[in-house]
């Protein structure tokens, strides 16, 4: 008799997704609708995704979802929380929209400690709208708008996000993963639910940041661009808990 080793969870839909063969966006969907799932959270979710990759997000996860205006993700998950506290409310951003166009919502959102979580796709370049520099995009990294690689001079370094969070009082949990090994996607998962219980135990916000790759953006197949993203993103942005108040206690 044959061992069945996975199944779709039931907190995914079986709509075939858009993202690009390599993307790692679907590990992480599938690791998020999982935890929904042991948490006991889809009947009470409320996703919210913004303009991005993420945009379809509300396709493919089986719980209610928001779409929301690029970089406002956060500004709507506060409104949905405060209105309806008793719901789980989560946002799912990129780089691009979290680390640029919605820096302030981000930041500010944390400052206050709202309780809500956050799933930040961290992949170094803008990878709907064509490849542009992101705030996250490496020192020479090419990219459509720095064909000839980042200039520290013109554009300055990548912003570290996680290591920002750390510094601010209403971010109870900040963690960074990766999702390029089966090592890493076990961390992955257990750094998301353990930022989801933060907001259930209504200690504050939460935020798990995932290194991901972006084959057709970076112009690389996709074994090279996992290669790539340990070789490069790593080192750069280094995997780790960055803050937990059970965890300073």
């Amino acid at each position: 008799m044959e061992k069945l080793l996975y199944t779709r969870s039931e907190a995914l839909t079986k709509t075939p997704t858009h993202y690009c063969p390599g993307c790692t966006h679907g590990i992480i969907h599938r690791l998020i609708a999982e935890v929904l799932v042991e948490l006991d959270l889809m009947g009470d979710a409320l996703g919210v995704c913004p303009v991005g990759c993420s945009a379809l997000a509300y396709k493919y996860f089986n719980i209610d979802m928001y779409q929301a205006a690029h970089g406002r993700a956060p500004a709507v998950a506060t409104g949905a929380k405060r209105s309806t506290p008793d719901k789980f409310v989560f946002t799912y951003q990129g780089d691009g929209d979290l680390a640029s166009i919605g820096t302030a919502e981000i930041i500010q959102a944390a400052h206050r400690g709202e309780r809500i979580s956050t799933i930040f796709v961290n992949n170094a370049i803008y990878g709907m709208t064509g490849g542009q520099m992101a705030p996250t995009t490496l020192v020479g990294q090419k990219t459509t708008t720095s064909p000839y690689g980042r200039d520290e001079a013109w554009s300055g370094k990548p912003l570290r996000m996680s290591e920002i969070f750390a510094t601010i009082d209403g971010a109870k949990f900040v963690e960074r993963v990766a999702v390029d090994t089966p090592a890493h996607i076990r961390q992955a998962k257990k750094a998301i639910k353990a930022c989801f219980e933060v907001q259930l135990n209504d200690e504050g916000f939460g935020i798990v940041e995932v290194l991901s790759t972006c084959p057709t953006n970076w112009g690389l197949p996709p074994v090279e661009a996992t290669k790539w993203l340990k070789d490069n993103l790593i080192p750069y942005y280094p995997l780790g808990n960055f803050r937990n108040t059970k965890g300073d206690e």
